[in-house]
């Protein structure tokens, strides 16, 4: 699992690839790694984590890069013969993103445990607006500090801002899915807590989407060091 708050990721890049039922998730895996590992590592590329959502629909993969110049220098030159051998392997894939964040604030239980399930929560806005963006994540952590219940799978919540002022996502471990399903029905309100402050949390003006899905980590890419000679 990546250091989500590792301060060389100058850009975090998210994209959603829909292919439908696990063994195409599988299959997905496969043919990523396969094209990964057979081609130079990208400059300016820390980390990828590869992720299957819990329904057996969708892969998610969350990369962590220097910054945007990095990305867009290697999806300029290098993407796509990537993208055509994983396209060929696993035909009919759905993409969206990627779509760039920045990391803004992340709250972690000091007894962290090691997380069974990631749970990507997505915000949308009406517009761009970065303040607005801020403010919204800035509620949620009022309303998780005036929880005197909190449920115990909660691990960390690490709120990243979308670079185009439209987009949250709350990058949020748990220690399974079952605890975090949990949570949800024990609020009676769609939230991981009960307190009053939630309803401002989900009637936050300005919100055009919001939602979740569970993931569990897949595999994981990252940049070996140097060895020493």
């Amino acid at each position: 699992m990546s250091n989500i708050t590792r301060p060389d990721a100058g850009a975090i890049l998210v994209s959603e690839w829909k292919v439908g039922k696990p063994e195409r998730q599988q299959a997905l895996i496969k043919a990523f790694v396969r094209a990964w590992e057979g081609a130079p590592w990208p400059q300016g590329l820390l980390l990828v984590n590869l992720f299957l959502s819990t329904d057996g629909e969708t892969v998610l993969n969350y990369a962590q890069w220097t910054g945007d110049e990095a990305y867009q220098k290697f999806a300029q030159t290098h993407l796509r013969p990537r993208v055509e051998q994983i396209d060929r392997a696993v035909p009919g894939i759905e993409r969206s993103g990627p779509i760039s964040y920045r990391l803004y604030r992340s709250g972690v239980r000091p007894d962290a445990p090691v997380p069974g399930c990631v749970v990507i929560v997505s915000v949308e806005f009406d517009g761009p607006d970065k303040y607005r963006q801020k403010r919204w994540v800035d509620n949620v952590f009022e309303a998780l500090e005036a929880e005197t219940d909190l449920h115990p799978g909660g691990i960390s919540g690490h709120f990243h801002i979308s670079v185009d002022g439209a987009r949250v996502l709350n990058y949020a471990e748990w220690t399974s899915e079952e605890a975090h399903q949990e949570a949800i029905e024990r609020s009676g309100q769609g939230s991981v807590g009960s307190g009053s402050k939630w309803r401002q949390v989900r009637n936050f003006p300005g919100i055009k989407s919001s939602g979740y899905k569970r993931y569990r980590l897949a595999h994981s890419l990252a940049i070996q060091p140097a060895t020493e000679r």
